[in-house]
């Protein structure tokens, strides 16, 4: 089967900067979320290095190691227990085979040797190499491999083992000893080079060991399991075509899928196959078995040649990396052949992704004007873009083939919702990165590189008819009732929370909230570099979680986690979109954006999405959006594969102030558009009334604490009063945890306040991420009040009382 028709679409990276390692076979790589780790290995002679690939970045870097820094190893055991990552085995120099235990604490670059007890039962296993090392909760499992049976490593008497040892693990670093567990059924034949992986059914929730393949003599293909909690060996039956018998290949599990890539088969002539002792050849055959139904499934056959070099050539002695849903494969010997004596090892780094990735979390407001809003969501591991669209509560004027619309009377959820892959973000210990010069021109422009090519949905229809609850936060006690806001409501029926949230690329959903510390500040008006230039930056961004109420601003009907978010300028926030054009900051060269735009009579609603851009980061300034011909709105019910609209022929719209729209993104990889994510509501601000304070810092004293912020960077006249207000226990909480009630707490010019702590004891404790004390903070002038800047003060152990 070709690979167009099974829908792959493998990338070769080519732009990646820092020390690229030398090419080479019989090494091992493991991943820390982002990066690739990989150790060992030949080629001339047995590499020592350890290299490290950030697949974000595209960078090499040489970690500086320290410790019991083993000597280099060939075809040993590597696997990965959080940042630990442990070798065992292998050929080290002189072609000696060895027995040693290293682990390395990735989170310090930190090697140390270990020695495991002996077994009660046994000896401990004998040194080998070509064995399997896996991995499952706190024990590794070591099978088979190949024994040197003479003493002397120049004259090698080749063993082939089938022995089973289990490696007890200490919880973060150490090891308990060796134990040779009792088995039932029959033991796999002996073997090395072949594979081994762990998976457990979601539902049946049994893990099970599988090995595949591997070298006796003969290359082999049969399939055996181990039920890891009964230890029982046993063969499944398969459905589908067996691939070939082989060696120095490579399983990853992905999902319920084992993916079988490369590796040393037989030669075949005329539809035969070799006999054993006959030619054999690298192989670029990829297939996949289905763990659940047991039936393999081939996407690249043995014998197709691709001569386009749209897919790895062949190879052995490769390895192969799952970063979420996403396949790395790297190096490996390429068209070894007895006959002609020499190997060439490959120097290449692909990448396939397996899955559409999943929904991005919902889209947050960091900042709204008259007629933009500065939007983040939550980053999605490995992907090339996201796709931002948006509709609009007013009608859309019509262009070519469009008529005058409005929007839909429901807000409708994505049947899939939102979804984050960092829920914990706290789960591993940080590692640490070498200083080096990022040169990422596409990081300055937000652009996706133009030979990406993805079917794009214009105008979706949302899955799902889920209604977004829009809860109406009441300010209780002091309620400013006589304070008029932007829409001419009054504040006591404002509509729900309004997030403001500001968040840097390495912080996740919980993290970068306002620890009681000292002293930390946000600023979300502020316009500064992501980039992190010291620790101590890296600490003030994690240290505070803004958010944003207002009736003049924008506002969210479904609430969701926010993060800290470091922004980047607006003049470097620009969105891409195929082919690549930009989406307008807000200072926008064309005519017509001078002039406030005309707003058409509302007649109709509109319920049509419409693109405002492909963007490579997850972060847009929003200003405009494209408006599309007739023709192509449907273009959802194409095929995959349908022509994106060249957004340089379509008309562009701006934003009109104090109008609401919805938003929602979808993440795109190599196999096309995902699902989007829940919709966001937001509004843009009406003129003359003043921003959202900003720069927020919270002091602790003994007895009480000390709010200070700084005025508005857009005050729009001057600033007559602030309010500050703190949320407190009610009983409405208990009816509804997402209505919010507020006590106002200060009332006055001054731009800080002090808390007190009978104030405090009143609190309300949010625990929706982590336990946190939330603030507001709104300024008003002579047109009303504007957006609030809203605070989340984290709590380390919960230490206000409630009386």
């Amino acid at each position: 089967m070709a690979a167009a028709a099974a829908g792959l679409s493998w990338r070769r990276v080519s732009s990646f900067t820092g020390p690229v390692p030398r090419s080479r076979h019989g090494h091992r790589a493991v991943a820390i979320r982002e990066l690739l780790i990989i150790f060992g290995g030949g080629n001339e002679g047995i590499a020592d290095e350890l290299h490290v690939y950030n697949t974000v970045t595209n960078q090499w870097f040489l970690p500086a190691v320290r410790g019991d820094i083993p000597p280099g190893c060939a075809a040993h055991g590597f696997v990965c227990d959080g940042t630990r990552i442990l070798v065992f085995g292998g050929m080290v120099e002189y072609g000696r085979y060895s027995n040693d235990l290293y682990e390395l604490q990735a989170s310090r670059w930190l090697w140390k040797k270990v020695k495991p007890q002996a077994p009660s039962n046994g000896s401990p296993p004998c040194p080998r190499l070509g064995h399997s090392f896996s991995l499952y909760g706190n024990k590794c499992y070591l099978f088979g491999g190949l024994a040197n049976e003479s003493e002397d490593s120049n004259n090698n008497v080749p063993r082939y083992l089938n022995d089973f040892y289990e490696l007890e693990l200490q919880h973060g670093s150490g090891v308990v000893g060796w134990s040779i567990p009792v088995t039932k059924g029959i033991l796999p034949s002996p073997r090395e080079s072949h594979t081994a992986i762990v998976y457990c059914r979601k539902d049946v929730g049994s893990p099970k060991m599988y090995i595949f393949g591997g070298m006796c003599g003969c290359r082999l293909n049969d399939l055996w399991e181990l039920d890891i909690e009964t230890m029982t060996w046993s063969r499944p039956e398969t459905k589908g075509t067996v691939p070939l018998p082989r060696s120095l290949h490579t399983a990853n599990v992905i999902g319920n899928k084992m993916y079988v890539f490369g590796g040393w088969v037989p030669q075949s002539a005329g539809g035969e196959i070799s006999a054993p002792d006959g030619e054999w050849k690298c192989t670029g055959s990829f297939s996949y078995l289905n763990l659940d139904t047991t039936e393999w499934i081939g996407l690249i056959s043995d014998c197709q040649e691709d001569k386009s070099n749209l897919l790895p050539g062949p190879r052995a002695g490769h390895c192969a990396v799952a970063v979420g849903t996403r396949l790395y494969i790297w190096s490996g010997r390429d068209g070894y052949r007895k006959a002609w004596n020499n190997q060439v090892c490959c120097k290449d780094l692909w990448y396939l992704d397996t899955e559409r990735p999943l929904a991005p979390s919902q889209v947050q407001l960091i900042r709204a004007t008259t007629n933009s809003f500065q939007l983040k969501w939550d980053e999605v591991p490995t992907v090339e873009g996201y796709l931002l669209q948006l509709h609009a509560d007013s009608p859309v004027p019509p262009v070519a083939g469009i008529p005058g619309t409005g929007v839909p009377e429901t807000a409708v959820l994505s049947s899939q919702g939102g979804c984050s892959l960092h829920q914990s973000p706290h789960s591993l210990p940080s590692i640490p990165y070498p200083e080096m010069k990022v040169d990422h021109p596409s990081q300055a422009n937000n652009l996706i590189p133009n030979n990406v090519q993805v079917a794009l949905p214009s105008s979706s229809k949302v899955e799902g008819k889920e209604k977004v609850a829009a809860p109406e936060n009441k300010v209780t006690q002091e309620t400013m009732k006589n304070h008029t806001d932007a829409t001419g409501f009054k504040e006591s029926n404002a509509p729900s929370v309004l997030p403001v949230c500001t968040s840097s690329a390495q912080t996740s959903a919980n993290v970068g909230e306002l620890h009681d510390l000292d002293k930390k500040s946000v600023n979300p008006d502020a316009s500064v570099s992501s980039t992190v230039s010291s620790a101590q930056t890296m600490v003030t961004q994690q240290a505070v979680k803004t958010e944003s109420s207002s009736t003049n601003g924008a506002v969210v009907k479904d609430e969701t986690s926010l993060t800290t978010f470091n922004s980047k300028s607006e003049a470097a926030e620009t969105a891409y979109v195929m082919p690549s054009t930009r989406v307008n900051t807000g200072q926008t060269n064309d005519s017509h954006s001078s002039r406030a735009p005309q707003r058409p009579p509302v007649k109709t609603r509109d319920r049509r999405w419409y693109d405002v851009g492909i963007f490579k980061n997850n972060s847009a300034v929003v200003s405009q959006f494209y408006l599309l011909p007739e023709e192509t709105l449907n273009i959802n019910s194409k095929t995959e594969g349908a022509d994106v609209p060249d957004y340089r022929l379509l008309k562009k719209q701006d934003l009109f102030p104090g109008t609401v729209y919805r938003f929602r993104v979808a993440a795109i990889n190599g196999c096309g558009v995902g699902p989007f994510s829940k919709i966001s509501e937001f509004k843009t601000c009406i003129p003359g009334f003043p921003g959202a304070p900003s720069t927020v810092k919270i002091t602790k004293s003994v007895d009480c604490i000390h709010l200070s912020w700084e005025p508005p960077a857009s005050p729009s006249g001057n600033i007559l009063e602030y309010s500050a207000y703190l949320a407190i226990r009610s009983t409405q909480l208990q009816e509804n945890p997402s209505q919010l009630v507020f006590m106002r707490i200060y009332c006055g010019l001054k731009t800080s306040c002090i808390v007190t702590a009978a104030q405090l004891s009143n609190a309300h404790v949010d625990y929706t991420s982590r336990p946190a004390i939330v603030f507001r903070i709104s300024a008003k002038n002579e047109r009303g009040y504007g957006p609030a800047t809203q605070v989340r003060w984290l709590q380390g152990k919960v230490t206000v009382t409630h009386s």
